[in-house]
């Protein structure tokens, strides 16, 4: 029986109503009463967890490639030839079991990583204030709520200052909405009733308490699902994967058409020429391409933790690893993050107690996101404030860009607002001279004496806020946007933020590989050069919001690419630079922390955000780092382009091995009286080639592959294969010849010995393909070694063991072991000096 309390409508209901039904006061919950309800939590269900994990496994047979070999089996099946069927049947039961398995393995790492970053949820309990994880929050928890919050549960609103609630994850409009604890009114849906805010949504700015309602799947997003409210668009290399994958898929029926041509123009058996046809056409096809790539992901993201990285989707490290553009935000990433207020000035550029007395009780009762810059401001000044008492706030807004607080003072009601210099100066009309003066005009001559104070501290590098206030009627108990005009001018606040140690290095070493480093801040041009002149940054061009604003999205992508910083820019300006770079080809990273970072982090293909960022940031990056560093930036590159290599190495090898066998086959066929290797034996001789490069995903890199980014370029690897592949098909011929014509081979013994011939080659040139050098100098992983070895050996014990008959094959002539040794390595010097001159070519392009 279903004893959970109706809650239908809730957004309707009155504050006692609601309560009772929750069994709960409003003022939070004990440990008593959270461990009743965290024991009276719906079970997920059984059926559910079965359909997750049947669609877990059909996702892996969605791929082209493991298509092509489902239509090869059930083909050879309705024809009878169940030997060839088993055989395709293991080779997917292989390729999909693996691949599920390490995906699985993978999903498991990755969440045991999440685990200590996951969103975090503000709630009072036994009295207290706590922080603890999002999912633990029940229904009557009392949640505290502040900018940047993600919300935890559909919850009712307590109280409310100044609350706007960001809803796009629901309704996918991009502007926030205000909520009030007001009186209900009545609304057919929650995410329309004033009083209502959802699991999910953000703060965007103000401060609120709620009492949490609905949680978990019973909440609004839960029960649309997060997945689609979350579509996640695919990756980068995801779309490339899906490219290649459809590439094989062409060539592969070309192939068999191509086959099946010629076998009837020669009138040979159909039935016998089809079967060949379809086990070339699984000869061609790289299926264990997923496995490869989830375990090379799978061990990226394990190493990637080792330098304190966690990476929250596994595909993202093949972005990090093609990322060409990185766009930072300057503090806490390029500056150190420990912001100390360096001194209060007037006008003049002279010490000023007045100005800092008006900071200081601006920042002791600040609203909305928790600021580095108040926390300066308190632990610096001493001044009491017992006089002081708060009447109303007005949260800081990255549109005005300054934060107001009404308080009532020795003087009376005033306004005190602070904030970016040039948007604080424009509500100003007079200024304080110092000392006891009454205020005065803010004349043309004062103003350009305040623009020369704020031009020299800003080209110190100090970050400058400007301090203004308005005395209004002692019966103002409230302030509004529209009363911050005709102020008077205080002065400015300095704060000093040094440069991040080894941020220079870091900087340094992803433009030595390839990256462009672009910095977009909200601080003023004159700061951020500054700290870039320290950090040995060299700046190229300079773009500000002003600029930004006035211009079209042509004429920002025509700057962009030769623009080294963007200066004083809104969350959506900062989103529009990133929209701009990925819209001109390159693969962009966005690191920050901040509630305005949140646009940027989303749009850009690495969103990087840290441990410590708001619960919005955290949620819109990919990518969290446990250590505020450039320097694990730059290891994440390193490791996204180390996975990408082995991800190419194993394309690379298997299309030109591939295709360079598959083309002798289909050659043979014009003028071989019989087939060149029976259907039976190409799959065996296709199993076991891919056994050999099952190790490839945790094989060693060599530092010149990795010096650069790259992208899974499909005309390079066709290039390559067309290229590689006519010197195999090359040896492959003299091989026939010589079977046929020296060692007078019989149709049994030229299969059985091309089968060898055959897989020694494509075993062993894996060591020459591996690697664009000397395959003499490039090490190896010792795991891969043995296995290409291993094969090797079976493949010259199957003719001579018992299981020959079984794949009808027969002992070899004593002479062409004396043959096969020179063989082969004639044709891995071939392959080298072919691969030096292609690469040789391809970088001169």
């Amino acid at each position: 029986m279903d004893e959970r309390p109706d809650l239908s409508s809730w957004w309707n209901l009155d504050e006692q109503t609601l309560y009772a039904r929750l069994d709960c006061t409003g003022q939070g919950l004990n440990s008593l009463a959270v461990s009743r309800r965290q024991a009276q939590a719906p079970p997920r269900s059984r059926l559910a967890g079965l359909w997750d994990g049947a669609r877990f496994l059909l996702r892996r047979f969605a791929s082209p490639l493991v298509l092509i070999l489902l239509i090869a089996g059930s083909v050879s099946a309705s024809l009878g030839e169940m030997g060839n069927a088993l055989i395709i049947a293991g080779i997917v039961l292989v390729s999909v079991t693996l691949d599920a398995f390490q995906e699985a393995r993978s999903a498991q790492a990755a969440l045991k990583l999440q685990q200590s970053v996951a969103q975090k949820a503000t709630v009072v309990r036994d009295g207290q204030q706590i922080r603890i994880p999002a999912a633990s929050v029940v229904p009557g928890d009392l949640l505290v709520l502040e900018a940047g919050d993600i919300i935890a549960a559909d919850a009712w609103l307590v109280s409310s200052r100044h609350l706007q609630v960001n809803q796009a994850l629901l309704t996918g409009e991009s502007f926030p909405v205000e909520k009030r604890a007001v009186a209900p009114e009545a609304a057919e849906q929650a995410i329309d009733a004033p009083r209502a805010i959802l699991a999910g949504t953000a703060i965007h700015s103000g401060n609120a308490t709620a009492i949490a309602v609905l949680t978990g799947a019973q909440a609004e997003l839960g029960r649309i699902g997060a997945e689609i409210s979350k579509r996640e668009t695919p990756t980068a290399f995801d779309t490339d994967i899906q490219r290649f994958g459809y590439f094989i898929m062409r060539l592969t029926v070309f192939l068999v058409l191509f086959v099946l041509l010629v076998n009837a123009l020669f009138h040979r058996p159909w039935l016998e020429s089809f079967l060949f046809a379809i086990a070339l056409a699984v000869g061609l096809t790289p299926e264990l391409l997923p496995m490869v790539v989830s375990v090379t992901l799978a061990r990226g993201a394990i190493r990637l933790a080792r330098k304190h990285v966690i990476v929250k989707q596994l595909p993202v490290i093949q972005n990090l690893g093609t990322m060409d553009v990185f766009c930072t935000d300057k503090t806490g990433t390029l500056t150190e993050a420990r912001i100390r207020l360096d001194r209060t000035v007037d006008v003049a550029g002279k010490p000023s107690d007045g100005a800092a007395t008006l900071l200081q009780v601006n920042s002791r009762y600040s609203a909305g996101a928790k600021s580095a810059l108040d926390d300066a401001v308190l632990s610096a000044c001493t001044a009491t404030l017992d006089a002081w008492t708060l009447l109303a706030q007005l949260p800081f807004d990255f549109d005005r860009r300054w934060a107001g607080t009404l308080v009532h003072g020795p003087s009376g009601v005033q306004l005190i607002v602070k904030g970016a210099p040039e948007d604080v100066l424009r509500l100003c009309t007079s200024y304080a001279p110092g000392g006891d003066a009454a205020p005065a005009a803010l004349t043309e001559a004062v103003r350009q004496q305040a623009g020369q104070t704020l031009h020299g501290m800003e080209s110190d590098g100090f970050r400058v806020l400007a301090i203004a206030s308005k005395r209004l009627a002692d019966s103002c108990a409230s302030a509004e946007a529209g009363e911050a005009s005709d102020m008077v001018l205080h002065g400015y606040a300095a704060f000093a933020d040094p440069p991040k140690r080894g941020a220079a290095s870091a900087l340094r070493a992803l433009r030595a590989r390839g990256v462009q480093v672009k910095v977009i801040s909200g601080d003023s041009e004159l700061v951020t050069r500054h700290v870039c002149a320290q950090l040995h940054l060299p700046v190229e061009g300079v773009l500000t919001g002003a600029e930004l604003a006035s211009m079209d999205t042509a004429a920002l992508r025509g700057l962009v690419e030769k623009t080294t910083l963007f200066c004083r820019m809104t969350p959506a300006q900062k989103e529009r630079v990133v929209l701009a770079c990925k819209h001109l080809g390159h693969t962009v990273g966005y690191m920050g922390d901040g509630i305005n970072d949140a646009p940027a982090l989303h749009a850009a293909d690495v969103g990087i955000s840290v441990e410590s960022a708001t619960d919005v940031a955290r949620e819109a990056a990919s990518v969290i780092l446990l250590r505020r560093s450039l320097g694990v930036v730059h290891d994440g590159v390193m490791e996204g382009r180390r996975t990408y290599m082995n991800v190419f190495k194993y394309i690379m090898m298997g299309t030109s091995s591939n295709f360079g066998n598959m083309f002798s086959m289909a050659g043979a066929a014009l003028f071989l009286p019989f087939l060149p290797m029976l259907p039976v034996q190409i799959l065996l001789n296709n199993m076991l080639y891919d056994l050999s490069e099952l190790p490839i995903p945790l094989d060693n890199v060599d530092a010149e592959d990795v010096a650069s980014p790259r992208r899974l370029d499909i005309g390079l690897i066709r290039r390559f294969m067309v290229t590689i592949g006519p010197v195999s098909s090359a040896f492959d011929f003299i091989t026939f010849y010589l079977l046929l014509h020296v060692l007078n081979a019989t149709e049994a013994e030229f299969q059985t010995c091309w089968f060898v011939e055959s897989l020694c080659t494509q075993v062993l040139v894996i060591f020459v393909i591996r690697t664009r050098a000397n395959p003499f100098r490039s090490r190896p992983q010792g795991v891969l070694v043995a296995a290409c070895f291993l094969v090797v050996a079976v493949a010259l014990w199957l003719p001579l063991g018992p299981l020959s008959g079984l794949f009808s094959f027969v002992s070899p002539p004593p002479l062409f072991y004396l043959v096969l040794g020179p063989l082969v390595a004639c044709y891995l010097a071939a392959v080298q000096e072919i691969k030096r001159r292609f690469f040789l070519a391809e970088f001169r392009r």
